[in-house]
């Protein structure tokens, strides 16, 4: 934790969902918001597979999607779900049989697409499997595939019809007398997205899965979902979240966590306070914060670093971070600690003594919580 009180200001007043769980995730209620990403090995290639989501978890993913579109996919998945560290979603379309495979499998939830899983009957089959299996649902609308008869009526992908969609399933697995669910609205449009979500989030009391599918590359869909996402987030709307990247999904996973922890609503890492850098800059702050972001992806400690390149900014925020860095100095710069000054720092040790520095504060907070854990055990 850091040392800095919340700001009123800073606070989000989260919309008040019911809460159910993903395996041993829970979503919605109070619980934090979950990370997702999703597998794309072939999941007929359970080691690959395995191999991925292991990947995503480390880097902080709460669950991991993988899709199971054949046979040979649902036979992967009882070594997938059984090696997997996190709760596994079955991603299913078209064929319904494989939804009931995978639940059986050990799946922890069910995505299916309304507009593509079949008739009323053939969802209640899955419904069936995932209450004999204590798996949870995700109704998954898109923009890209809805159902017929809503687009004849509205004439084009709109929120009004994603939301219809969606209620309309839901409605079907409340008759079941199943409400172990969550929704998502996505499309790839942005505003089509937003829009949907805060009418969605006013018809429902269900937890929301939030996405902007299809958002595009790393850079190109890191921007896009976090505007469309941030908005959603900001408002208070938004249990589950995956940023859909075309890129590895351990990026989606990083991503994910820098916006939640931009909002204060995830504290995951070091978050690093860092300048553009000048022509001030008593060192090469571009090249010390790529380092230093390298060398500190193992932490998981929710720390913040300030890393200034000069003295016009630097006392001030590092008063507001747990450690910093402030460069000045002839070759060397002040290190701060509980935003207070603490010590010099040669330039050429920095970098080596900022991840020691962090490393040491990482181990005492572990230790703190430890001593917590242990004490409410007794």
């Amino acid at each position: 934790m850091t040392h800095n009180p919340i700001r009123p200001w800073r606070n989000i007043d989260r919309r008040v969902a019911r809460k159910i769980r993903v395996g041993s995730v829970e979503v919605g209620g109070d619980a934090p918001i979950a990370v997702q990403t999703m597998t794309n090995t072939p999941t007929e290639d359970a080691a690959a597979t395995i191999d991925q989501v292991i990947r995503a978890a480390e880097a902080g993913a709460d669950i991991v999607r993988v899709s199971c579109p054949t046979e040979e996919a649902t036979a992967a998945m009882p070594a997938i779900c059984r090696e997997s560290p996190v709760p596994i979603v079955a991603d299913i379309h078209f064929h319904y049989k494989r939804g009931i495979e995978a639940a059986e499998a050990g799946a922890a939830c069910l995505r299916i697409n309304p507009g593509n899983i079949g008739s009323h009957d053939r969802v209640k089959d899955v419904v069936s499997a995932a209450r004999a299996n204590g798996c949870s649902i995700r109704i998954g609308v898109n923009g890209g595939s809805l159902e017929r008869h809503l687009l004849e009526k509205y004439g084009e992908p709109c929120p009004e019809a994603m939301v219809e969609s969606a209620l309309d399933h839901a409605r079907i697995l409340d008759d079941l007398d199943f409400h172990e669910y969550k929704i998502s609205v996505k499309a790839s449009d942005m505003f089509l997205t937003v829009a949907a979500y805060q009418q969605l989030a006013d018809a429902t009391d269900a937890p929301l899965h939030l996405g902007i599918t299809e958002a595009g590359g790393l850079r190109t869909g890191t921007v896009k979902s976090s505007i469309g996402m941030g908005s959603l987030l900001w408002a208070g709307i938004g249990d589950t979240i995956r940023v859909s990247l075309s890129a590895d999904p351990v990026e989606e996973v990083k991503v994910g966590f820098e916006m939640l922890k931009s909002l204060g609503l995830r504290t995951r890492g070091v978050n690093i306070v860092a300048c553009p850098s000048c022509a001030r800059q008593g060192f090469d702050v571009i090249k010390t914060v790529e380092t230093l972001e390298q060398r500190l992806a193992h932490i998981s400690e929710p720390i913040s670093l300030s890393i200034i390149g000069c003295v016009v900014n630097g006392p001030g925020e590092a008063a507001l971070t747990d450690l910093g860095f402030t460069g000045g100095g002839k070759e060397a710069g002040m290190m701060y600690s509980a935003g207070k000054v603490d010590h010099k720092v040669s330039n050429a040790d920095m970098v080596d003594h900022i991840v020691e520095q962090v490393e040491a504060k990482a181990a005492e907070m572990r230790a703190e919580r430890e001593s917590v854990e242990k004490t409410a055990a007794e």
